[in-house]
């Protein structure tokens, strides 16, 4: 089998398997091209791509279910979109921030494992100040290292017990589709060639994106969400500490 044609079905798989927690991929992508030694700046617009539409499918699925409100998400965005943008606009050596994101997802899986915080069921808004906060720091590091920023926010927001993780993982989803794309226009003056499998990559993409993002607002119950959100962070981590 081709290199492409492997690529698309590793996006499938973890595509199907991020949106189903509310991400989008990005590391995870990042992670499969690292292991067949993508120069960065390939990997950083690809994964953006990617990205963007599996958060788009997502969000989408995640908006029909009645899982995300406009309180509940636009808090972390306003702030998001332009910090999003500025780190987008940068751009670090590979040696440099693969380690320091696999370690921020190593940290993220363990905050995932602990229990939630008591009151994590109850159906409440985001408090706006912090969640102001959050959107901003996030979508810088997310922007410059090309991740979409789900996997940072989602920890956050159910460390806190902000919302209850079913609409954790909305909000999540929306805010990797804003992230991703502020990140990518951001990136524009430093895209590289991008690879002649992007088309086959986002068909690959969406289909594990719109299987995984069904499964994730209809079937999978929240006590699973943790736990599935957990192993996702601490494999990109790892992979991105090896890569």
């Amino acid at each position: 089998m081709s290199e492409p044609a492997v690529l698309a079905l590793v996006f499938l798989v973890v595509a199907a398997l991020y949106a189903s927690v509310g991400q989008a991929g990005a590391s995870g992508y990042l992670a499969a091209m690292g292991a067949f030694g993508f120069a960065p700046e390939v990997m950083k617009p690809t994964a953006l791509a990617l990205n963007v539409l599996v958060a788009a499918i997502a969000t989408l699925f995640f908006r029909r279910a009645g899982l995300l409100t406009w309180r509940s998400f636009y808090p972390f965005a306003v702030l998001g979109f332009p910090f999003s943008l500025l780190g987008g606009a940068l751009s670090l050596p590979a040696e440099r921030y693969y380690p320091a994101v696999g370690i921020v997802l190593l940290l993220s899986a363990a905050l995932m494992l602990r229990p939630a915080r008591r009151g994590a069921e109850r159906d409440r808004d985001p408090p706006f100040l912090p969640a102001l906060a959050a959107g901003a720091g996030i979508g810088f590091v997310s922007g410059v290292t090309g991740t979409g920023g789900g996997v940072f926010l989602a920890p956050i927001i159910l460390g806190f017990a902000w919302v209850p993780p079913r609409r954790a993982a909305a909000v999540t989803a929306a805010y990797n589709l804003l992230n991703s794309a502020a990140a990518l226009l951001g990136a524009t003056a430093t895209i590289g060639r991008l690879p002649d499998a992007l088309p086959l990559w986002l068909i690959a993409a969406g289909i594990g994106g719109t299987l995984g993002a069904w499964a994730g607002s209809r079937l999978l119950p929240e006590a699973v969400l943790r736990p599935v959100l957990a192993l996702v962070l601490l494999g990109s981590g790892l992979r991105l500490l090896i890569a």
